[in-house]
């Protein structure tokens, strides 16, 4: 423990963004990064926790060693303070920017409102890493001969390919898209993480022995059968895309629709790729000069948000039909869990209109199939329309973006059909069946890890599975293994 008045001392500071009014005329990332000496009085404001809540399983889902490194900052040791990081997490770059910080609300300062300011630490080290040249290859000093593929280059296919090949195994990883990065590269905005950071792990992953074949839909372009003849083992991490039906009428009009391909287009201009996309629609989706309304209250939304005021949006409306959360949680009632409150997004903050326990019943159009509207209504607590509170929103685009509900069903899943069992939860939802533990499908050889298996969730779960069934992997392969779980 750096300071141990710390918390008492010094108050909570995070990064500053870069004004609305300037953000939004870019998709660039707006963070204004903290100077090592802010940083490092920010980190110790650590209590050193007799029982530190932010580890998790309430905190961090890969159990970041938080209050040591923490310490190791404060004492300016950033070259140990990035291995103890990297000890469980292969990715912080990624989740210092794009995670909603379970950790904090664990944290015991936040009993007070004022957590340690985690997140903007753990960015910190993964960038001064960089900048100091301490992140580099690590290859394998013995090779096993064994051979794995691991399909899908998301978070948690690029976490079980690194520890795999740090374990001296072969790895091959086949990724539908022109480059790798799943989710990471094609579905979360530039604004909130630019793709160098993606594009600089996948350049240490090569020199680890990890080779990438990109342009390859497996199931399609080649058989998911061929992949488990030719390797030792076979990760499915194909991740969750295929949007959530939503059931609202009007969805045939010109003008709406679901959120993920308007994400991909974008990301793939930013990118300088051509927007055309497997799986996805290729009819360009613009915002600009256009009345939006986004339906959905999640990330996914947030996201839609901030891509339309880049684009020009007049005005972006924003729907939730749940009720407007209170201001602030009841601490003693859901400490240290993650608490239902108000939060606004940096792309909500950016000028959306937010309306609260607001149903979407149609969309609305013209006599050449255009979208003119969305009509709406309140509802009740059951979440059930109240008669008479009827109204339409004005809107020249609309994105529908309320989950999603597992893989694209026409590569992998197709491919294998009944010998891999999968399981519809009651939203509709299609998840691989395969355990926590040994992360093994019904297919011999064929093991699957993150959003294909637990549903659609966090980064910092799917490298948590990653990482975990790379050790399952692993320890199947050669009777045991030195990776962490």
């Amino acid at each position: 423990m750096g300071k141990v008045t710390g918390f008492l001392e010094i108050d909570r500071q995070v990064a500053k963004y870069q004004p609305a009014s300037d953000r939004i005329r870019h998709f660039r990332e707006f963070t204004i990064p903290m100077s090592d000496q802010e940083v490092q009085k920010q980190s110790a404001r650590c209590m050193d926790c007799g029982i530190p809540y932010c580890h998790g399983p309430t905190g961090c889902p890969v159990h970041n060693q938080i209050p040591d490194w923490n310490d190791l900052v404060y004492n300016g040791n950033w070259d140990e303070a990035i291995r103890n990081l990297h000890s469980t997490n292969n990715f912080p770059e990624f989740t210092g920017r794009v995670c909603p910080a379970p950790c904090e609300e664990a944290c015991t300062l936040n009993l007070e409102d004022v957590p340690v300011a985690i997140k903007t630490i753990e960015q910190a080290i993964a960038d001064k890493a960089y900048e100091m040249g301490y992140i580099v290859p690590q290859p394998a000093v013995t090779k096993t001969g064994k051979k794995v593929a691991v399909i899908g280059s998301g978070p948690a296919g690029m976490a079980a390919a690194q520890q795999l090949a740090r374990a001296g195994h072969e790895v091959h990883v086949y990724e539908r898209e022109s480059k790798p990065g799943g989710l990471l590269r094609y579905g979360i905005p530039d604004f909130k993480m630019e793709k160098n950071f993606i594009d600089r792990r996948v350049e240490q992953m090569r020199g680890e022995g990890v080779t990438f074949h990109c342009g390859v839909n497996v199931g399609v372009d080649v058989a998911v059968q061929k992949l488990v003849d030719e390797n030792d083992a076979v990760l499915y991490c194909g991740g969750s895309e295929t949007p959530r039906d939503a059931g609202i009428p009007g969805v045939e009009f010109f003008g709406v629709h679901d959120a993920m391909p308007y994400l991909v287009q974008q990301n793939r201009r930013v990118g300088r790729e051509n927007i055309d996309s497997v799986g996805w629609p290729s009819e360009p989706i613009l915002a600009g000069g256009k009345h939006v309304v986004v339906v959905g209250g999640g990330d996914t939304a947030s996201d839609c948000v901030g891509t339309a005021f880049r684009q020009g949006a007049v005005k972006v409306t924003q729907l939730d039909i749940r009720p407007q959360p209170p201001e602030k949680e009841d601490k003693l009632a859901v400490w240290p869990f993650w608490a239902t409150k108000m939060r606004t997004s940096s792309s909500q903050a950016e000028g959306a209109v937010r309306e609260f326990q607001v149903a979407t019943l149609e969309f609305v159009g013209d006599e050449d199939g255009n979208l003119t509207g969305v009509k709406c209504c309140q509802v009740d607590e059951r979440r059930k329309p109240i008669a008479g509170t009827e109204f339409i929103i004005k809107a020249d685009l609309a994105f529908i973006a309320i989950g999603f509900r597992g893989p694209f069903a026409d590569s992998v899943l197709k491919d294998l059909g009944e010998k891999l069992t999968v399981n519809t939860d009651r939203r509709g939802s299609t998840n691989v069946v395969a355990n926590e533990r040994d992360y093994r499908t019904s297919v011999d050889k064929l093991w699957a890890a993150g959003d294909i298996r637990r549903g659609q969730s966090l980064v910092v779960w799917a490298i948590r599975e990653g990482r975990q069934a790379a050790r399952a992997i692993d320890e199947a392969l050669m009777g045991s293994t030195v990776l962490p779980r």
